[in-house]
């Protein structure tokens, strides 16, 4: 009876962490988040267009480091607001997908910025087309590799933080349903104490007894 109260106990905290959790935000908003695609182009656009005009204006190696380390947590903070929408077990393909995505989204405007003649390639000079290929490459791997990493360690605090929470609101409830008592288990151990102290022989003699009365 126990063990099915404190179930039912960690269920109701759930729904209550997950409810205390919710913020009210624009439809649109929220439907854009939810899609992959969608949200991993614009990041990809907003991230490239920020490292073009960082690489083209920065005037020192630790300012352009700085203004990279930004354009950096924006990335995690946009996989953060996709990955966010769902269970912890689809992270496992959706961040690789979502960073495989922006890193595609990044290399579409890349080529127009080769186009333009504004896609700077390090601190070498503006890129030209045939470096496309490479930077591809090398962009799509280390968004995979950087985001997959992330999301498992972002899933592992997650995972010890819900832990941590239901562990406690766990045994305070215990508590208060052992002091509490169970519904109905005060009557049980009261009849069982009205009834433990008689001796079954003497019980049955006074009902012969009264079977005879009667």
């Amino acid at each position: 009876m126990r063990d099915f109260i404190a179930s039912q106990n960690s269920e109701r905290l759930r729904q209550r962490l997950s409810g205390a959790l919710r913020v009210h935000e624009p439809a649109a908003f929220s439907r854009l988040a939810r899609s992959i695609l969608e949200m991993a182009f614009i990041t990809g656009v907003v991230a490239r267009l920020y490292r073009m005009i960082v690489l083209s204006r920065a005037t020192t190696p630790t300012n352009a480091a700085i203004a990279l380390t930004v354009g950096a947590l924006f990335l995690l903070l946009m996989a953060t607001l996709h990955l966010s929408r769902f269970p912890l077990r689809d992270w496992l393909w959706r961040a690789p997908a979502f960073a495989a995505a922006e890193g595609i989204g990044e290399m579409f405007i890349s080529i127009i910025l080769i186009w333009a003649g504004r896609e700077p390639l390090g601190s070498s000079g503006a890129a030209h087309f045939h470096d496309w290929p490479g930077m591809a490459i090398s962009t799509v791997i280390w968004r995979v590799v950087v985001i997959s990493l992330f999301a498992g360690l972002l899933a592992l605090i997650v995972k010890w933080v819900r832990y941590t929470i239901l562990r406690k609101e766990h045994q305070a409830w215990s508590e208060g349903t052992v002091r509490a008592g169970i519904p109905g288990e005060g009557i049980i151990e009261r009849r069982h104490d009205r009834t433990k102290d008689i001796d079954p022989l003497l019980f049955g003699e006074r009902r012969k007894h009264d079977n005879k009365r009667g």
